[in-house]
């Protein structure tokens, strides 16, 4: 049950950052970049200090898993998914979303429910943190991709429908991981989490960071820093 709440406010984050594009542009524009430090942040620490320790604790190979899950990601996002783009040289937004764009973010979104999914069978804190780092990526992942599908000429209607759509595969995803993890072995478990370590480094080196050295503001980096040391601390208030 904690897997399909969590899930949900994972799922609800995306759609709250298609919501901010769409009522208030310019504000989100404006300060989304301090989430996106501040989520980047947060998937580091909770990759390297919650899942990979747990995930080599439970499997010999786990290095193995942690390469899997970041090639898995950098495949997803750049020949299936639809991937932001903001530079402007050498480097083509889309203007369009077609029927593969759309089946790779909702395969996305699925991912995020199991990753969520497989960090409560491993355990609540787990669980918690995982659904965490998904939950603070979600939120400006919803915000670029909004953005950019209104700078593309993109109905609301439109933003708002897939926006929706996608969403709704993590809780699905959370479902499904909820019915097959049970009484997984362990080894099974710390090599999925070991891969959820990779995923959530990839999404934060290729996706997130790489926002903070465009960003003129010198606190905006600081919310990296922020993310991290918080989450990494709060490993020993929970464990």
């Amino acid at each position: 049950m904690r897997e399909i709440i969590y899930s949900l406010l994972a799922a609800s984050s995306a759609m709250l950052g298609a919501f901010l594009v769409l009522k208030f542009h310019k504000w989100a524009e404006k300060n989304s970049i301090f989430l996106i430090n501040f989520a980047a942040g947060v998937m580091l620490a909770i990759a390297f200090a919650h899942l990979i320790p747990e995930g080599m604790e439970l499997n010999a190979n786990a290095s193995f898993y942690i390469l899997a899950g970041f090639l898995i990601m950098f495949f997803l996002q750049f020949i299936i998914l639809f991937h932001p783009c903001h530079d402007d040289e050498g480097c083509e937004t889309h203007s369009s979303i077609g029927a593969m764009s759309v089946i790779g973010l909702s395969f996305h979104s699925f991912l995020d429910g199991v990753i969520i999914a497989a960090g409560f069978e491993a355990g609540a804190a787990l669980g918690i943190f995982t659904a965490i780092a998904v939950l603070f990526h979600k939120l400006p992942d919803g915000i670029t991709i909004s953005g950019i599908l209104l700078h593309s000429g993109a109905s609301k209607k439109k933003i708002l429908n897939f926006s929706v759509l996608t969403a709704a595969f993590t809780p699905v995803g959370a479902v499904l991981g909820m019915l097959l993890f049970k009484n997984m072995p362990l080894n099974v478990l710390g090599a999925l989490l070991a891969a959820a370590a990779g995923s959530f480094i990839f999404l934060a080196a290729s996706d997130l960071i790489p926002e903070t050295h465009k960003c003129k503001s010198r606190f905006a980096p600081l919310m990296l820093f922020a993310g991290a040391i918080l989450m990494f601390f709060a490993r020993h208030i929970f464990h």
